[in-house]
């Protein structure tokens, strides 16, 4: 190993710090490992994160279990049809003993935000939201406030319900980092879940202890973006998402993309395969950090044509013909 590389060796107590708070998670959420995992990764990276399953699979239980393990500030938004954009970036209110207004932050001025249903919300509350998740700050009342560190949305749907529903423009979809399915659990973990649920009504547990505050998150921050990216490892990333567009030995597949990945899918997974190879406690990123986070990464980032939605074709099986008929290396 090189001098370079030995030198940039994730710091292991602060490794160790976030590995806590993945076991902590794991211990009350049976089968969501891989939830876990890119949350972690998404607040280590700024990113954002959409989860998509149906009613009753621990989705909004698990963004709670996680901002209680982080030492931040969170708010969750129940997203309805009749929420104004105002209800999210906050209001000016008249104050009757100074004769002002003042400007009353919403609830996006938290460092964690859970906007539960997120479809539910009208067009005009998902655009208060563009600027917010992209920019990191928010215009309201002719002021621009800047948003806190850490930063992040992690959004639910329901796929299953479509009445009183508004799909996602694109717009939106990209400022999303991952695109998490949860799926429905197999007899064997759902005894597991029983047994969770059981044991915690029997215990009557207190909040979770933080584990984590901003120093810990803004050092995470750093190493990663420090975590040695090979040009190979580059080059696999820059394939797979070009592949969207027709390029390479995976462009076939593009024949069932009207509309293909932006180069913020590309630097979404190289940030994320950093940040997953740090987790891991490497000081270099490998090809299956990459495979293992693309398909979350790049299946909310294309849009399939007509006669690939209507043969029953999912963006996700697209994803992964592209990764089977892209070369690693």
């Amino acid at each position: 190993m090189s001098d370079a590389l030995t030198n940039n060796l994730p710091d292991s107590t602060l490794v160790s710090e976030f590995t806590a708070v993945q076991h902590a998670m794991a211990e009350q959420l049976a089968g969501h490992e891989r939830l876990i995992n890119r949350l972690l990764v998404a607040v280590i990276t700024g990113g954002h994160v959409l989860v998509e399953g149906s009613p009753g699979l621990a989705k909004t239980r698990t963004v709670n279990c996680f901002a209680n393990l982080l030492s931040a500030n969170f708010s969750r938004v129940q997203a309805t049809p009749d929420l104004l954009p105002a209800d999210l970036t906050g209001t000016n209110v008249y104050q009757q003993h100074t004769g002002q207004f003042n400007f009353i932050k919403g609830p996006l001025f938290n460092n964690i935000v859970l906007v539960d249903e997120i479809n539910r919300a009208p067009p005009k509350v998902q655009s208060a939201l563009l600027e917010a998740m992209g920019e990191k700050q928010i215009s309201a009342s002719g002021h621009t406030y800047v948003l806190d560190d850490p930063f992040m949305v992690v959004a639910t749907q329901n796929p299953i319900e479509h009445e009183g529903t508004y799909p996602l423009p694109e717009a939106q979809m990209d400022r999303f980092m991952f695109f998490v399915q949860v799926a429905m659990p197999d007899p064997q973990l759902e005894l597991q879940i029983l047994n969770i649920v059981l044991k915690e009504q029997a215990a009557n547990p207190g909040t979770a202890t933080a584990k984590l505050n901003d120093a810990h998150i803004s050092a995470a921050k750093k190493a990663a973006a420090n975590m040695y990216l090979s040009d190979a490892i580059k080059n696999y990333i820059v394939r797979l998402v070009t592949a969207t567009r027709g390029y390479g030995a995976g462009g076939r597949e593009s024949q069932a993309i009207e509309h293909a990945a932006s180069p913020r899918g590309t630097i979404f997974l190289a940030q994320a395969a950093q940040a997953r190879a740090w987790l891991a406690g490497r000081d270099h990123t490998l090809p299956e950090d990459v495979t293992a986070l693309a398909p979350d990464i790049l299946c909310g980032r294309i849009v399939l044509s007509y006669h690939a939605q209507a043969r029953g074709v999912t963006s996700r099986e697209v994803i992964h013909r592209i990764m089977d008929s892209t070369a690693v290396l």
